[in-house]
């Protein structure tokens, strides 16, 4: 089974700007510090672009996890995707979107969507798991991460 959820975040700024800083590995593990988050392969810091990797190690659910994701799409300033090499998912692909959000006076605002689109792993038993738990779990830590970003972003202002 394949699960999907889309989020939708305000940020104040440019979509440069928020583009910069999604496609950041030093914001990431900013944002995941809970998660004890460490870049050990690949891009470790700075920004990652088309075609690279990085490879991720974190605890989650009280158990370690490695994911090296590559970037697959980037169309800069508009959109980059990262997906699944290797890891803990069947699959993983994660696609975020930058557009202009007009306001008046002239004050820059960008929408960031994550689209978010992953199957479990363990079969039938991996199914559960997606709707009891792992869902729930990818969406807090997408909105925890875009929440850092919003703050930083509002900071930079």
């Amino acid at each position: 089974m394949t699960s999907h959820f889309i989020l939708r975040t305000e940020l104040d700024g440019t979509m440069e700007q928020a583009f910069e800083l999604a496609r950041s590995i030093d914001a990431h593990l900013g944002s995941m510090q809970h998660t004890s988050e460490r870049a050990i392969g690949g891009v470790t810091s700075g920004r990652i672009g088309l075609g690279e990797t990085v490879t991720w190690r974190a605890r989650h659910f009280g158990v370690p996890w490695t994911m090296t994701s590559r970037i697959t799409e980037f169309e800069e300033f508009d959109r980059f995707t990262d997906e699944q090499v290797r890891g803990p998912f069947r699959s993983f692909r994660h696609v975020h979107l930058f557009e202009p959000l007009e306001r008046p006076m002239g004050t820059a605002r960008t929408i960031m969507l994550d689209d978010i689109t992953f199957s479990a792993p363990f079969g039938p038993l991996g199914v559960v798991a997606e709707h009891l738990a792992l869902t729930r779990h990818l969406r807090r830590l997408i909105q925890a991460r875009n929440r850092w970003l919003a703050d930083a972003l509002r900071h930079a202002q």
